[in-house]
């Protein structure tokens, strides 16, 4: 269509008016002035130094943020305040830094707002409750119940002061904490139950639910880090429970699993275990005796076994353990002593905790006699509760830990 414009230098020259320019030459001439200043001495090296640098500096901050050349964008976020947890009068403060202690998955425990009524319409006071299972798949609360007092603690005669804090100490009379500090038992007969709830004074709910709910010849074990623990055991003694304190024992996996600055230690020396020790049982008073935390490590050395038994044995106090100590001999067989014969809730279902509590029934049937220990899981305590409410028509007695350790 368009018919191809052919034209000589002159021709082209006489149609724009003017004579055509030569591309290569007009470049070299606008870069003469350059390359001359390229040319001179140190000018090139000194420039292509400059270039190097420029390039290692955007290299390294590539390199050292791998997102630098991703697109990203801004966004201004306020920080949102934390809650403020209600805190009630008469409930003491768990501590912070003990949340392997703060289970509460299953949701069992709460505190009762004001105003709320029971079943028979009775207005409940602001305490923790309990949500039990009903039989027919309903819920019951379990009550508070009836109080069942100790004397309160401490007894006079029964600790020494030390630096530590008061510790037990054997009276004048020679009467000993392990027996003042017990609750009374009198036995009917009949094949004897007892059991340890443990891990309390870390949760104020689940422990106070524990306090009120269970019966008063359950035995309440108390963490040695919760803070105001004296308050917690005087608590417990107001309502009937008596009390030991867990002694934290070196595991087999420490210090992966950590249980604590005053645990007992394979190989310590005798002075420092008993610093250990003493920090431990210097934090309260009231208490019967002690029960180990872990300790599966600790309870096969002898040496450390045997300095533990020992000094307990001098500050008149009974030592219970959850199972792992029945090899345990020497000092301790002139002590107060029992091992467990099982652990509830290893697994925690309701299924499992009753099928443990049945061997406990077993067990006691078979020799007069059998020890549980568990840990102040909802379930544990639901379950725990319900059981101990069967126990008369199924001709065995329910009795303190302390009863068990007689011998």
């Amino acid at each position: 269509m368009f018919a191809k414009f052919k034209a000589t230098s002159a021709a082209a020259g006489s149609v724009f008016g003017k004579t055509p320019s030569r591309p290569g030459l007009d470049l070299k001439t606008k870069l003469a002035p350059v390359l001359a200043t390229l040319s001179k001495p140190y000018v090139a090296p000194s420039l292509a130094l400059v270039v190097f640098l420029g390039l290692g500096a955007t290299f390294i901050g590539l390199s050292s943020d791998p997102d630098a050349g991703s697109p990203s964008i801004r966004v201004k976020m306020s920080k949102e305040k934390p809650a403020t947890a209600a805190v009630t009068t008469d409930v003491p403060v768990a501590p912070s830094g003990a949340d392997a202690f703060t289970i509460d998955s299953l949701g069992l425990f709460s505190d009762a707002p004001v105003g709320m009524v029971d079943a028979n319409g009775q207005p409940v006071d602001n305490r923790a409750v309990i949500t039990l299972p009903g039989g027919d798949g309903g819920t019951a609360t379990a009550p508070k119940l009836s109080a069942q007092p100790l004397p309160p603690a401490p007894i006079t005669g029964l600790s020494q002061p030390s630096p530590q804090g008061p510790l037990p100490a054997i009276g004048p009379n020679g009467q000993t904490p392990a027996q003042a500090y017990a609750r009374p038992f009198r036995s009917d007969g009949r094949p004897m139950v007892a059991l340890i709830v443990g891990g309390l004074g870390i949760n104020p709910a689940t422990t106070k639910a524990a306090i009120e709910q269970l019966p008063a010849d359950v035995t309440l074990s108390f963490v040695p880090y919760a803070d105001n623990l004296q308050t917690w055991i005087d608590l417990a003694r107001a309502q009937g429970h008596e009390v030991l304190i867990e002694i934290p024992m070196q595991p087999v996996n420490y210090p992966d699993n950590d249980t604590g600055p005053d645990t007992l230690l394979v190989n310590t020396r005798a002075d420092d275990l008993n610093l250990r020790l003493n920090r431990v049982l210097g934090r309260a008073t009231g208490y019967f005796g002690v029960t180990n935390y872990q300790g599966s490590a600790f309870l096969k050395d002898r040496t450390g076994v045997g300095a533990l038994t020992g000094s307990l044995r001098a500050r008149g106090l009974a030592f219970i353990d959850d199972g792992q100590g029945r090899a345990i001999d020497g000092a301790a067989a002139t002590m107060p002593r029992a091992s467990a014969d099982r652990i509830i809730d290893q697994s925690l279902t309701a299924t499992a905790i009753q099928a443990q509590l049945a061997g406990l029934e077993t067990a006691a049937k078979s020799r007069g006699q059998a020890l549980g220990t568990g840990f102040a899981y909802p379930v544990t305590v639901a379950t725990a509760i319900k059981w101990t409410q069967t126990l008369n028509q199924k001709g065995l007695q329910l009795a303190p830990a302390s009863a068990i350790t007689r011998r």
